[in-house]
């Protein structure tokens, strides 16, 4: 995993100036977190991304990501720029799942504007995101920030969480998977302040260099989702693999967004 950068302490982070969402709108937040497959490499697993950007990835006025230098701007492939440092990034969920909760027409989410907000880092086990890694602390406190910058008119809507695939390498990480997870999302809702906050997890359709494990760490999830109230299961198994044998292809990732915005819809 590449070294991020130095997490600024939040308050300071505040004084920052930051763009504001659309006026005259309520905005969708949703965290997008995980690892490479989330934050996406559809399109660029040979080394360079190709470039491919399907309609369901247009740029869109309505729909908006919170940038490094924390101000929202108009979201684009890659989503996760300079976000997911140190990777060659590609097509993900993020962008398809907005244009599919837009293009729902169903209330609330038809009226507002899709404040998307990346998090997510390649190659990173669940162990880098319990509460007080540098992973963890930037995530809550980008999405603090994210709501502060919303001036009042922003809805924390959802995480969305794709990771586990370096998990399924490990005998021990499988087998701790379900109470990390639980407590990512405890620890997750009681620092936003959103004990009900609802979390997206994505079932993993493959394992990191081939690991043994796959099969727990998906048993583990769906357990998680069981055990814990407000916590619902998407499933890549079976969506097209690319030929490195880990992360999506573009089209499964338009796919698997259009699958999570089904999921988050259900529950309006």
């Amino acid at each position: 995993m590449a070294m991020l950068h130095p997490v600024l302490p939040f308050l300071l982070l505040l004084l920052l100036p930051a763009g504001t969402a659309a006026a005259g709108r309520r905005t969708l937040v949703f965290i997008l977190a995980g690892q490479s497959n989330m934050s996406g490499r559809g399109g660029a697993t040979s080394g360079t991304w190709d470039g491919v950007v399907p309609p369901e990835c247009a740029p869109s006025p309505r729909i908006l990501r919170l940038s490094p230098s924390l101000r929202w701007e108009e979201a684009r492939e890659p989503l996760h720029a300079d976000i997911d440092v140190g990777n060659v990034l590609g097509v993900g969920p993020g962008m398809p799942f907005a244009h599919a909760v837009l293009a729902s027409g169903k209330p609330p989410a038809a009226a507002a504007t899709m404040g998307l907000v990346p998090c997510a880092q390649g190659g990173t086990p669940l162990a880098n995101w319990t509460r007080g890694t540098e992973l963890y602390d930037r995530m809550v406190m980008r999405a603090r920030t994210a709501m502060a910058s919303c001036k009042g008119s922003g809805d924390l809507a959802a995480m969305l969480w794709y990771q586990g695939e370096t998990d399924a390498m490990s005998h021990d990480d499988a087998e701790l998977y379900q109470g990390r997870m639980e407590a990512l999302v405890r620890d997750v809702r009681r620092d936003l302040g959103r004990p009900d906050l609802l979390v997206i997890q994505v079932g993993i359709a493959t394992a990191q260099y081939g690991g043994k494990f796959l099969g727990r760490v998906r048993e583990a999830q769906k357990a998680v989702t069981l055990a814990v109230p407000n916590v619902k299961f998407v499933d890549a198994m079976g969506l097209p693999i690319a030929s490195d044998y880990t992360h999506l292809t573009t089209e499964a990732q338009v796919q698997l967004g259009e699958m999570l915005a089904k999921s988050y819809l259900e529950t309006l």
